[in-house]
Parts: C-alpha cells; structure tokens; sequence
C-alpha cells in the first residue's frame, strides 16, 4: 500500500502521508483533485457555511466558485492529464455548458451542465431539506496536459458553480481478452442508439464460465439483467466502456462467480424513489464475487446487497451522485471487504452496513475516501458481529450525518444488534459532523448510538484523526431518546485538531475510557457530559492515561456549546443538583430517586419502609465547592408536619464518604413551605452528595421533593 495519497481539502491540494507504520487513510486514487476556490477566478468565492440547504454547505471544503456566464475559474494541472472530471452546481432547472481552455487555447470540446441531476427532496426523511445541489460531469481532453498547466473552465449560458476539478491520465481502451464473448457480437449496438439489452443476456448465457467483453463504446439497457453467475463482465476501462442502465442487475440470490470489472454504468435517477430497485446492484452476486474499477454514476444505490454475497469484494471504484447510499450491505454479508473505493455526492450513508433479517458478519469498509454525503453519514454501521472500519478518509459530510455512526438503529425488525468486537481504527475524518435538525443539536464527527439498544458489543476506536469538525470530535448519544447505554467503548490513540465545541459529546448513560487523545484549537470546552433523560444514568469517562488539552467541562447542561463559544461562567446562583444523576439504598413504587432533582417540588423520593438509615446520593458531575444545601417535601398542607434527622456526607470519588454535617433533626413545616436549609462548612468540596436518613417523625421511610445543592451561603 502506498503511504501517501492527494486528496482535495479545504484549499488547494493537501498530501497525507502516513507515519512509516502505518497506512495512509483513503483510498490510492488515479486522479488528483484541486478545489477551485484555490485557483484564480473572475467569479465569486461562497463559503465556508455549514448550513443544511446552502450550495456551500454542500462543497468541498465547505466553499466553491460561483460563475456567471462568461466568468471563468483557472486551474493550475497539479500533473499530467488527458482528462477532467469537475464537480458543479447550476440553478434549479437551468442548464448550459463549460468552455474548457488548455493555456489560453480553447478547446473544441465543451462540458455539458444540468440541474437533472440535482435538487433531490425526500420530503418522508425526517429533517431533510431539498439537496444533491452538485453533480459530476467529465471530459477526455483529447491532448495531453503537464503539470503546471493552465486548464480554464467558463460558464456560458447559465450560471455555474464550480467545486473541485479532477486531474487524470487515463490510459487507452484495454484490448479484448482472447476467448471472450463480445457483446458486439450478439448485437450490442456501441453508438447508444439501440436497446442492446437481449445481446448483454445472450452474451452472459454463451460465456459461462468465462468472459464477456463490453467494447469501447456506449450501450443502452432497457431493462435489468438477472441469472448473473458464473461469469466475467468486462470493459475496456471506464472512460471508454459506458452502459447507460438505471437498473443494471437486479436478481435475489446467484451461485455466485461473478466479476464485473473496468466499465461505467451511468444511470437517469433524477429523485429518489425507494421502492424502485434503480441501483447497479440490487440483490445478490452470490458468494466469491467482485466488482472493481468501475465508474458507478446517476443511480438510487450502487450496490444495495441482500443474500448470499459471501466474501464480497468490492474495491478501486467510483461512486458518483447517488441520490441515496453509496453501498448498503443489507444483512448477511459475511466476509465482504469493501476497499479502496472513492464515494462523492451520496445523497445518503456513502457506505453503509444494515444488518436486517441476519446480521452482517466479519465486514469490512477499509481505505475508502468518501466525500459529500449530503443526507447522512460517511460510514454507517447500522449492527452486525466483528465489524471493521479501517483508515478510510472521510470529509465534509452534512445534515443528519457523522463522518462515522457506530449505531444500533433499527429502522425495522428484525435487526441484530451490534455485537462481538467493532473495530473502528485508523480513520481520518475531516470537516465531519452535523446539525441534526430533528434533534435540534449537532451529531458529532464519531458517533456510538444506542438508538434502540444498548451498545453490548466491544468498541474499539484507535488512531483516529479529526480535523475541523464544525462541532464535537466523539459523540455518545441513545438517539431515539430513552437513554439506553452507550458502553463497553475504548479510545485509544486520537489527535483531534479545531472542533467546533469539545472532544466528547456524552448525552447519554454509558461509559468510556479514552487513552492517549489529545486535541488543540478546542471550540468550547472539553466534555459536554449531560445525559438525556435527566437521571437515566451517568456517562464515566475514565482517563487511561497520556490524554491532553481536552479537561474542561461544559458547565451548563440547559444549553449547547455553540462553535467557538467559550465556556459560560458558572452562575453564582445555580442548583448544582437540579437534573444530575441520583441513586438510592431503596425507593418505593414509582418515588424514585430521580424525583428529588428534577425541579419539581410536587414529585417526590421516598425509600423503603421500615428500614433506616436510608440515603440518597447525587453525582454533581465534579468536584463542587457546595455552601448551602436547600432540603424540600411537597407544599401542600396534606403533608404533615415532620423531623427527619439527616446526615451528609461527601466524596470525591462515589467510594469514600466522609461526614460533612453530622446528624441533626430537620423540621419540614407546611406553614414555612416544608422547606429547610443547612448551611455546610467552608471549604466543602464534593462530587457525590450523599443524605442519609436515620428517622423520620411523619413516616417510616426518607423522603425528599427537592435537594438543591448551591455554592452560595
């Protein structure tokens, strides 16, 4: 494996190179891309904006170059090239064209622009918005350019926005392979005028157990080809061999066998329709199959696998502007290794594992470069068993999306949890991380979701980099919102540069060990930890050692950290206990611990009867300098009267207590609003809260409305 790659970042060109043990992340591409707010340029610079709905959001690095007809963008070729792809954007509804100069000179041949492919809605997905504002269109030169060229592209006709140009030198047609069978030959007609799907089917039935070789030329299909097995489909690269197919095979299970290599199938999505099969693949190639080199554009899904694909491999291909997944192994994927693949402009996950009906087993997605998913996430790991995601190089992923979702998200039954070890290692994630406009808080650019069931698998996340996230680096959250855990996770060995907010995002009960992260240009604070719901359980981040720049708290659970937004000073005023996670030595039917914290003094713990000393204790989150306790029972003059005689005691660690006010009776009194307070030492400092009770004159059990903690006399 190489141990550098180019790769298009936010300006101009950026080279990662790996550290001598280990491989670069992303795929080893035949091209290189140059973003065009890096080159010169008549028109205007937009971005950067992280917007959901805004062309810039959408772009490369966050920016582009919008062009009105007769402005031009100039790039300088970064290599030797015989050919360009260039990623665009032209109103809703418009088309025109690109002028392409090569030093000054005009070319002959013009890059056509559209919107067809653009403007997707999925009006059904909660929290999308109209998106897919770019598309892809590419040209062979027809003349050889060096590095330090200048290639010119100027809008004519419509106004264009132009986001990144790829340079490549593609070699010539292949030449066919000795004993194939040519579809030429069952009467494929290679101008694109014919439909020439019956001599694809006579051609795959006369070349059983070898080759059937797909001319340079182009080739139209009417209709999808099933009964695939057994059999190579090969073309002579994939600039010169096209089939324009929006359906190409689509069969429920093969005996397998089947190669398809080196040719593009270009499709006419325009929207995304969920119950069509428009993809390259639907179903099953059977096992011990492969498809590679191959240049997958304008489908609903490139691969969407279901059955037997055993030992799958899928890699060195390019997957343009889906309107949904790049890849989805839709259960039962055993031993399918996905590698080497670039994904641009998915309008969902770019690659995705989904283990519906039977769980996706010892998978993998291994140096992929995936970029502009504008929908959800780069890489999706929806269950499964001994999963692995490894050194793929993920960038600028946008609404409802993290560069990486570790996730136990349904979406329907039956679905197997993720389970035995998920491997999640050596990944690069630049720019990556969302808003999420349904939860109307930011998806971070590593995510571990317990959205339906608690995390039960071992996650392990090692040699992670991400840069630039617009929000957090690594986010715990139960999305559906009913707190399950998110637990059993290891970081080891991060290097997390400018996120927006903080490093960890913990909403949810769980825990993790991080070793070895360390982060610069931290946005707010270090960790956001505030479980939802409110007393559902805490998040323990446990410190393994050799982590760095990232031991601030976010101080305020009733906000979001915004990008760059310093952490508030803490309120001199605020309830220190209001909403932190509460435990009990017992409680009665549904007085649970979490009554007395919750704000609302009608609600109540009550432990169980009978049976003093009985306590209660309150993890502040940190250690808190806490003067003042306020100690309530519900107002309401049903309530009697009573003394409950009370210790407290403190710790900083939930092991050992110590004694902070010894035992003393407290009155409650309806007349004074069954309210008292008890004044603690100076010099009190405290995490864990503990009330132990020892009698109580109005019932044979503690019981509390409110506690509130205050770091004021």
């Amino acid at each position: 494996m190489p141990t550098a790659m180019t790769v298009a970042l936010a300006a101009g060109l950026l080279t990662a190179t790996a550290p001598t043990a280990r491989a670069a992340a992303g795929a080893t591409l035949p091209f290189t891309s140059v973003e065009a707010e890096s080159a010169t340029t008549t028109g205007t610079k937009i971005g950067p904006d992280h917007t959901q709905g805004t062309l810039a959001s959408e772009a490369s690095g966050r920016r582009a170059v919008r062009l009105n007809s007769g402005q031009r963008v100039e790039f300088t070729a970064p290599r030797a090239a015989n050919a360009l792809n260039v990623a665009y954007s032209v109103p809703d509804g418009q088309s025109g064209s690109l002028n392409v100069y090569v030093n000054g000179t005009k070319l002959a041949k013009t890059i056509a622009v559209t919107s067809k492919y653009s403007y997707v809605d999925t009006g059904w997905i909660a929290g999308a918005r109209t998106h897919h504002f770019y598309d892809n269109a590419r040209l062979l030169l027809g003349q050889n350019v060096q590095p330090g060229d200048k290639v010119a592209l100027e809008a004519t006709n419509a106004q264009v926005t132009v986001d990144v140009a790829d340079f490549e030198q593609v070699a010539g047609a292949a030449s066919q392979p000795a004993g194939s069978v040519s579809v030429t030959s069952k009467g494929a007609d290679p101008s694109g005028q014919g439909d020439s799907t019956q001599a694809f089917r006579d051609a795959i039935a006369s070349a059983q157990g070898g080759v059937v070789w797909i001319p340079p030329g182009e080739y139209r299909l009417t209709s999808s080809l099933s009964g695939v097995q057994n059999v190579t489909l090969q073309g002579a690269g994939s600039w010169h061999s096209v089939v324009r197919s929006s359906r190409f095979i689509d069969q429920s299970s093969s005996s397998g066998g089947v190669h398809i290599k080196d040719f593009a199938v270009i499709g006419e999505v325009t929207e995304r329709v969920d119950s069509n099969p428009d993809n390259f693949v639907n179903g099953s190639l059977g096992p011990n199959s492969s498809v590679s080199g191959m240049w997958l554009q304008h489908l609903k899904v490139g691969l969407w696998l279901m059955g037997n694909n055993d030992n799958l491999v899928v890699e060195n291909n390019r997957f343009l502007d889906m309107t949904a997944d790049g890849l989805n192994l839709n259960g039962n994927a055993r031993g399918v290794k996905v590698r080497g693949n670039f994904l641009r402009n998915q309008g969902d996950d770019a690659l995705a594992m989904w283990s519906l009906n039977a769980p996706d087993v010892s998978s993998s997605f291994e140096n992929n470069t995936i970029t502009q998913p504008n929908l959800a996430n780069g890489i999706a790991i929806y269950g499964g068993t001994d999963i692995t995601v490894r050194n793929n190089l993920i960038s600028d992923t946008n609404a409802l999306g993290s560069g990486i979702a570790i996730s136990n998200q349904k979406f329907m039954d039956p679905f197997h949890p993720l389970s035995g070890t998920i491997t999640v290692d050596g990944n690069t994630l630049v720019r990556t991380g969302a808003m999420n406009p349904n939860w109307n808080h930011p998806m971070g650019a590593l995510r571990v979701d317990s959205y339906d069931s608690a995390i039960e698998a071992q996650v392990k996340i090692t040699n992670t980099t991400i840069t630039d996230s617009p929000y957090s680096a690594f986010e715990f959250v139960s999305g559906g919102g009913r707190g399950l855990a998110a637990k059993n996770v290891t970081v080891d060995g991060a290097t997390v540069r400018n996120t927006g907010t903080v490093v960890v995002q913990a909403e949810t009960q769980g825990a993790a060990t991080f070793r070895n992260v360390t982060a610069t240009g931290v946005g707010a604070a270090g960790v956001y930890n505030c479980p939802y719901p409110a007393n559902s359980g805490p998040f323990t981040l446990t410190d393994g050692g050799g982590n760095s720049g990232w031991s601030s708290t976010w101080s305020d659970c009733s906000t979001w950290p915004q990008p760059g937004q310093s952490n508030p000073d803490p309120d001199p005023a605020r309830n220190l206990a209001k909403g932190r996670p509460a435990t009990a030595t017992g409680s009665q039917d549904v007085y649970t611990p979490g009554k007395a914290v919750d704000g609302d003094a009608d609600s109540y713990w009550e432990s169980g009867n009978n049976a003093f000393p009985q306590s209660l204790t309150i993890d502040l989150g940190s250690s808190e300098a806490v003067r003042r306790l306020v100690l309530k029972l519900p107002p309401s003059s049903a309530w009697g009267a009573r003394t409950q005689t009370v210790t407290v005691l403190g710790s900083t660690d939930g092991s050992n207590f110590s004694t902070v006010v010894g035992a003393t009776g407290y009155r409650f009194d309806p007349a004074t609003g069954n309210t008292v307070t008890v004044a603690l030492p100076g010099g009190t400092a405290l995490r864990h809260l503990r009330l132990s009770v020892s009698a109580n004159t109005g019932w044979p059990a503690a019981q509390f409305s409110e506690v509130e903690a205050y770091p004021t006399s």
